[in-house]
């Protein structure tokens, strides 16, 4: 009964949301307040039917409800609890109820934070928040229904992939589905502010917060899933250029370069138009993503369907979003009025040429991924483009902009003396250049490594350096510590996650430049050395897991002055599923990664084929990302960002 119930609130909130689409756009056609005042409460009553369809749908899968096909496909009674609940979105149907969750989830959070706004503007949000919640919920109830029973329950479920069953990735689809779903909040501000024809301090001050919390969720999003990749599938390695590893890529690039335009908007009041078109391609890069995950066109561990009538409809879904907001783009952005104009050297110009660069990144990563479809589209051959091309392409596009990143906040607006710059980094371009000499003269390295760790230290010193301009060299350090502590929180942020890019960039480079495999057979008794540690293979002890079987090899690590520890790599099997899969043993800290893989058996004999990676500095890699994200979310923060920001004079001012 509960998911019938379940069901039924679905199909409500289809209803719903189609009444919040139309009801407040004609409201804001006829000048009706009543009209317009209705989509407040169509989009918490939206929420809350979401929150019980999806409840349902998960108790479904706590109490292993078999006769739910969903559930008999994707779960089993002896999984853990854990991942009982992730596997609720750890499936195609799932997944889209998760996604539809979430967009009602900020429907309702615009509804309530902008009660201030003028009515006319978060009407027609809400209404294009309301279109985009109607589309999905068609498409989950009439392709993808997650309440479908069986007319013969089954005794027992199928399972659930078991390389998904980790916490990782348990954490990993509501983060990133949380910046997915968040980029159509700035979606909808953009084309209620081309419907409306007017783009003013309002309209910026709402749109960065949201774009904000879109990129802090999608970064923390990919992290997570690029933290699970490396523990879990057993290759060592931290990203791939998978096609879904794009997928989320792509608009994360592009809400960045969505960011860096606003703060133009904001402070400059011009490019308003390429900050609205950034929104536009931000939200349809995430459409794009959930086309690739979900219509089966491209191969992936990640992916969760391949029913083409799946994906013609999210294609359908793509154009007519995508289609129609660039077809209202073109004909509304003439009339956009742009601010002051300012010399190509200043901090606008910095802004500029960062946003071209990260929309030429998004278009290459984009032209990569869609290679193969298109191929396959043409002559019915496969194809895949790996990563000797992403990082061909990918990689010469950030050289400039981690060039730019560390001096550009010092730029002033509208006019600066290049001059002037120079002379404040030079002493840092030279200090970075000696260090990384220093580092490459006694551990050696090739000419790509001694580039990446120079940019690394740049940003770093050029950050601090920045800093330390902001708030005054030459003061005395009790001064400088007051006027520190005075500066807004954006500028904290802004500094920290530019530190974090650059953390990120030493733990790539110094991951991929010294790092070292080993592959070899091995036998009880027997030793590798990696780096002047010695790794003892001591033997192997049956386990039996919750809804696995494994084989669980004991390796003792002998590290010079430091006591002896053990790793313990698995190879489990799942019955349910009939699968095999490796658990690889890493032995962690700040400065490197042991990471053991034990392999199959060889010839039925005491041999084990077996690969030991050792990668320097790559946990600076999610260090870095996770200062990127803290760097975010301080600067949400700040009061400046603050969401509820009101019209000075009648709050239920219409805009004429």
């Amino acid at each position: 009964m509960i998911i019938e119930l379940g069901h039924y609130c679905l199909a409500l909130v289809l209803t719903i949301s189609l009444f919040q689409f139309l009801v407040p756009a004609l409201g804001v056609r006829y000048n009706s307040i009543g009209l317009m005042s209705t989509s407040y409460i169509t989009a918490y009553l939206s929420f809350i039917l979401v929150c019980f369809s999806f409840a349902s749908l998960t108790y479904a899968y706590v109490i292993s409800d078999f006769s739910v096909s969903l559930v008999a496909n994707n779960s089993h009674s002896l999984k853990p609890m854990i991942y009982k609940i992730s596997g609720v979105w750890g499936n195609h149907e799932g997944s889209l109820l998760l996604w539809v969750l979430i967009l009602t989830f900020y429907s309702a959070a615009v509804a309530f934070l902008g009660k201030r706004l003028p009515v006319k503007l978060i009407s027609l949000v809400l209404s294009c928040q309301g279109l985009i919640a109607a589309s999905f919920v068609s498409f989950i109830l009439f392709t993808s229904n997650p309440f479908t029973r069986l007319f013969f329950p089954e005794i027992e479920g199928e399972g659930f992939n078991p390389i998904l069953q980790d916490f990782g990735l348990a954490i990993h689809p509501p983060f990133l589905y949380l910046g997915y779903v968040g980029l159509s909040v700035t979606f909808s501000f953009s084309i209620a502010a081309l419907l409306i024809g007017r783009v003013d301090t309002i309209w910026v001050k709402w749109v960065r917060p949201w774009t904000l919390i879109a990129w802090v969720f999608l970064t923390i999003g990919i992290a997570l899933g690029s933290w699970w990749a490396y523990r879990e599938l057993g290759w060592g390695g931290w990203w791939f250029w998978d096609p879904v590893e794009n997928a989320s890529f792509m608009p994360w690039l592009a809400a960045t370069a969505l960011l860096h335009s606003s703060i133009v908007a904001e402070k400059r009041d011009t490019l308003k138009a390429w900050t609205i078109l950034l929104a536009i391609i931000a939200f349809s890069l995430s459409l794009l993503g959930t086309f690739i995950v979900r219509s089966g066109v491209l191969i992936s561990v990640h992916a969760f369907a391949s029913d083409p009538s799946r994906g013609l409809y999210i294609l359908m879904l793509l154009i007519f979003f995508t289609g129609g907001a660039l077809a209202l783009f073109a004909r509304k952005a003439a009339s956009l009025k742009s601010g002051s104009l300012f010399q190509p050297v200043s901090r606008e110009g910095a802004l500029v040429i960062n946003n071209i660069i990260f929309a030429s990144s998004a278009a290459t990563v984009l032209l990569g991924t869609l290679y193969p479809i298109f191929i396959d589209a043409i002559n019915n051959s496969k194809v895949s483009v790996g990563p000797p091309y992403f990082e061909a392409v990918f990689i010469p596009l950030m050289v400039p902009a981690i060039l730019l990143c560390a001096f550009s906040p010092m730029l002033s607006w509208k006019r600066a003396k290049l001059e002037n710059i120079l002379e404040r980094v030079i002493a840092v371009f030279i200090l970075a250049i000696m260090i990384t000499a220093i580092f490459i003269f006694i551990y050696g390295g090739s000419i790509s490594a001694f580039l990446g760790l120079f940019l690394g230290l740049w940003l770093i010193l050029g950050t601090i350096y920045e800093f330390f301009i902001k708030v005054g060299i030459k003061l005395s350090f009790t001064k400088f510590l007051l006027r520190a502590f005075q500066l807004p929180r954006s500028a904290y942020g802004m500094s920290l996650a530019h530190l974090g890019v650059a953390i990120f960039v030493i733990g790539v480079t110094v991951s991929s430049a010294w790092r070292i495999d080993i592959e070899k057979p091995i036998q009880n008794g027997e030793s590798v050395v990696i780096n002047d540690i010695e790794l003892i293979f001591l033997g192997i002890i049956d386990v039996n897991g919750p809804n696995w079987i494994a084989e669980r090899g004991k390796f003792e690590v002998i590290r010079r002055g430091k006591n002896n520890e053990y790793l313990f790599p698995e190879r489990r099997f799942y019955p349910a599923s009939k699968v095999n899969t490796s658990e690889p043993a890493i032995m962690s800290n700040a400065f490197f990664d042991l990471y053991v893989v034990l392999g199959e058996n060889l010839n039925n004999d005491e041999s084990y084929s077996l690969r030991v990676y050792y990668s320097p500095f790559i946990n600076w890699i999610w260090f870095g990302i996770m200062c990127m994200a803290l760097g975010g979310i301080l600067a949400v923060t700040d009061r400046k960002h603050r969401l509820g920001y009101s019209v000075k004079k009648n709050p239920k001012a219409i805009y004429k």
